[in-house]
């Protein structure tokens, strides 16, 4: 595989984890026990921390990619074995 398809794939891992990444640690300013501003919602998040969310996505795009990687290598699941025609 080519660095430019290695780099645009983890580049999707990378925003495909960002949802899966994204609510985990969020609390409401009720369970974090601070007073809501007027008009906002009460599902709203206490805090927001860009810095900390793109940490965790980049360790769990990372792990993942470096899992898609590897059975790009050795070919631990392929295509045929969703189509029943692996052998075995």
């Amino acid at each position: 595989m080519r660095w430019t398809s290695a780099l645009a794939i983890y580049v999707l891992f990378w925003a495909m984890s960002v949802f899966v990444v994204l609510p985990f640690g969020v609390r409401t300013h009720e369970e974090a026990g601070v007073a809501r501003v007027p008009g906002q919602a009460d599902s709203a998040p206490h805090e927001f921390s860009l810095a900390r969310l793109a940490k965790r996505v980049t360790i769990v795009a990372t792990i993942a990619f470096a899992l898609f990687q590897l059975n790009y290598r050795y070919g631990w699941i392929t295509p045929a074995m969703f189509t029943g025609l692996a052998d075995g």
